[in-house]
């Protein structure tokens, strides 16, 4: 069973990281950094935000890196950043990522950890890293269509069975 979690949660962290890039090779440099409002974040906020995320969850958390996140700062950012630069950083994480999660034995996965003020075991924290990143591309992909008024084709050539 470890395997085809294993397995699952490193081909969601591709999957997403795919969605995001798409996101950030179609908008303009300032659009990554535009907020809808003052209570709103934009797309280079949250690809920060998620890079910080998966840094302190699964390499840190899981994988016994230093902490080294600076969780304010995802935030506060209101450019500075470009989004080649913000995809590396996004993809060099990821890639750490998934080293760390394919190298984890059953034992490490039921083993518990404390992640900022949070005691959950392997498992848990996995399933929070794909879950939180799944729901941040979400944003990442709803921000990106409201400023382009077009659709990214995510779905382009899959012949999707509609009949079930």
């Amino acid at each position: 069973m470890l395997d085809p979690l294993k397995n699952a949660a490193v081909y969601f962290l591709d999957w997403n990281l795919e969605r995001i890039g798409r996101c950030l090779e179609t908008l303009r440099e300032e659009q990554i950094w535009a907020r809808p409002n003052g209570h709103s974040n934009s797309i280079g906020n949250q690809v920060l935000h998620l890079e910080g995320n998966i840094r302190q969850w699964a390499v840190h958390g899981l994988g016994g890196a230093n902490d080294v996140r600076q969780r304010d700062a995802e935030f506060a950012a209101t450019g500075g950043v470009s989004k080649a630069e913000l995809l590396a950083r996004l993809s060099a994480v990821i890639a750490a990522a998934k080293s760390t999660v394919l190298a984890l034995t059953e034992a490490q996965l039921r083993e518990e950890r404390k992640i900022q003020a949070y005691v959950h075991d392997g498992v848990f924290i996995l399933l929070h890293v794909v879950e939180h990143l799944s729901y941040h591309t979400g944003q990442i992909v709803f921000w990106t269509k409201a400023l382009q008024d077009r659709d990214l084709g995510f779905y382009a050539g899959v012949a999707l069975d509609t009949t079930n």
